[in-house]
């Protein structure tokens, strides 16, 4: 393996035939170290010229034969990068996913990914929390009950707790997501709860029952939230990941066999 290449972050999370499943993966990107992990969402453009769109990480697995590093992602595009363009049904922090899952190589994810992009402005900006209020969670142990929280949420409950020191000991901030893509009832649920607690003190975006009502407890102010409730077809990609797709369960199938 050369020495820039992807390489796993933490313990496997399973086992199914040939694949063995992970939850994280390091990177270097223009000289720089960057973790991904189940569940993340970060820029992508799949090829020059194409639009800037957002991929949410959905599973990682190695085919222990080949050692074939494989990732499947979610893409979403703002509905003017789709091919019927944007329309007066689309909300303003609507975004349209594709309608397959895209499964390419870490290698292939890694250069697709679009690092440092400051200048993404579409969606919902985040109601961040007060500097007190996040010195209070670095010392009464909120924090780590959020992280905990989250994992149970959005990554069916799996142990993140390896890939939270390794981003700590790289300097990085799990917490200063850039962008969250929600389901149409989520991002509605989470803008009631925003109405609700106008005139609340942003402490209360930490508490459980809030959380659980739609609620985001949010670090920075640079978060933007989208919502998709439709999906479109793009053929260009889905020919990738299908060729793709065909050529690994291919190779699976023959070491089986052998």
């Amino acid at each position: 393996m050369e020495p820039n290449s992807p390489k796993w972050v933490g313990s496997s999370c399973g086992l199914h035939g040939p694949y063995i499943f992970y939850k994280a993966f390091k990177f270097h990107r223009d000289g720089k170290p960057r973790i991904l992990s189940l569940g993340d969402f970060f820029f992508v453009r799949c090829k020059a010229g194409d639009p800037i769109c957002i991929a949410e990480l959905q599973l990682l697995w190695e085919e222990r034969t080949t050692k074939q590093l494989l990732s499947s992602s979610k893409l979403y595009f703002l509905p003017e990068d789709t091919p019927l363009g944007r329309t007066v049904s689309h909300g303003e922090h609507e975004v349209i996913a594709v309608s397959e899952k895209v499964i390419v190589r870490l290698e292939d994810l890694v250069k697709w990914t679009v690092p440092e992009f400051s200048e993404w402005s579409h969606g919902l900006r985040a109601a961040p929390l007060k500097p007190s209020v996040l010195r209070e969670l670095g010392t009464n142990g909120h924090r780590e009950a959020l992280h905990r929280y989250r994992e149970s949420t959005f990554t069916s409950g799996l142990n993140f707790r390896d890939i939270q020191k390794e981003r700590s000991q790289l300097g990085e901030d799990n917490d200063g997501k850039k962008v969250l893509v929600m389901s149409y009832p989520q991002y509605c649920r989470y803008r009631s709860v925003l109405a609700r607690l106008r005139e609340q003190p942003s402490a209360l975006l930490t508490d459980h029952t809030v959380l659980a009502l739609g609620g985001i407890a949010s670090h920075h102010d640079t978060t933007r939230i989208l919502y998709c409730r439709d999906t479109f077809e793009h053929p260009t990609l889905l020919l990738v990941s299908s060729a793709l797709l065909s050529l690994t369960l291919c190779i699976s199938t023959k070491s089986t066999v052998v």
